[in-house]
C-alpha cells in the first residue's frame, strides 16, 4: 500500500513541484481512504468537503433524472492517477445531488479542502496545486460536455475509446452508454460498427 508520502510526491509530480516541507504538509494532509466494489462513496445528501485522488480502483459519478422511474445518468467514471469533487457541494457547502460510487474495490485519498485552503495561502507551490487540480476538473467537464454538444454516437463512442482506453475496458457498458447519452443498445451498434472497422 502507497504512503501518503508516496501519494505527495504523486501529486506534486502530476500537478507542481514541492519543497521538503511542502511535502511534508501534503503527507498529514492526505486521509487514505478504502471502499468495496459497489460501496457508495458520497450519497444523496452528503456534502462533499474533500477533493478525491483515486490510487486503485474505479469510480462513477451519477445523478437521478427526474422521471418516474428516476433514471440514473452517469457523468463522470475515473480511473487511477485521476481527481473527482462534486464541485458544487464542495465550493457551496450543500448537500449533493451527485452521487459517487466505487465500480472496483478502490484505494482513494482524500484532500480535505478547508485544510488544503488553509496551507495553500502560505504554501506557494501547494496554492499551484490547488489551482492546478480545478483548472483540470473544469477542463475535463467542458471536454464532455463539447462531446456530448457537437459529436455524433459514433464520434463520442470513437473520442472516448481514444482519451480513456481503460474506462471503456472496465466499466460496465450500461455505464458507458450513460455516460455518453446514448442508449445500451446505440451503445451496441456503434461498438459492432467499431469493430467490423478493425
Amino acid at each position: 500500500m502507497e504512503t501518503n508520502r508516496d501519494i505527495a510526491r504523486e501529486l506534486a509530480r502530476k500537478y507542481s513541484t514541492m519543497t521538503h516541507e511542502e511535502l511534508d504538509i501534503m503527507e498529514e494532509l492526505i486521509v487514505p481512504m478504502r471502499f468495496r466494489r459497489g460501496e457508495q462513496i458520497l450519497k444523496e445528501g452528503d456534502v462533499c468537503r474533500n477533493i478525491y485522488y483515486i490510487h486503485q480502483g474505479l469510480i462513477r459519478q451519477y445523478y437521478y433524472k427526474a422521471t418516474k422511474k428516476k433514471k440514473e445518468v452517469t457523468e463522470h467514471i475515473g480511473v487511477e492517477r485521476t481527481i473527482f469533487m462534486c464541485i458544487e457541494s464542495l465550493f457551496k457547502e450543500e448537500p449533493t445531488r451527485v452521487l459517487v460510487e466505487a465500480l472496483e474495490p478502490s484505494i482513494i485519498f482524500a484532500l480535505p479542502k478547508h485544510k488544503l485552503e488553509m496551507v495553500a495561502l502560505h504554501n506557494v507551490n501547494i496554492q499551484i496545486l490547488y489551482r492546478k487540480i480545478l483548472e483540470e476538473s473544469l477542463i475535463l467537464s467542458q471536454i464532455h460536455a463539447d462531446l456530448l454538444r457537437f459529436e455524433t454516437a459514433d464520434e463520442r463512442y470513437r473520442k472516448l475509446c481514444k482519451m480513456e482506453p481503460e474506462v471503456v475496458k472496465r466499466t460496465p457498458l450500461i455505464h458507458v452508454a450513460s455516460f455518453l447519452q446514448m442508449s445500451p443498445e446505440t451503445l451496441s451498434r456503434v461498438r459492432t460498427s467499431t469493430l467490423y472497422e478493425k
